[in-house]
């Protein structure tokens, strides 16, 4: 299982090489957030999808 500071360092490596490392939110579609990953849409309240288990990462 990867460590926060590795999440860093291989984050660091991929930023480097032109890659997109930000953390993929929520997206709002009909007033309602959408799972970036299945495109479910949920309640605003929602925190993790119901249909696919995505949540957005802590950082």
């Amino acid at each position: 299982m990867a460590t926060a500071s590795n999440e860093n360092d291989i984050d660091d490596f991929l930023s480097g090489r032109g890659h997109d490392t930000d953390s993929p939110g929520w997206e709002e579609s009909y007033n309602k957030k959408q799972c970036p990953d299945c495109g479910g849409l949920h309640e605003t309240d929602a925190s993790t999808c119901s249909v696919c288990g995505w949540s957005p990462r802590a950082d």
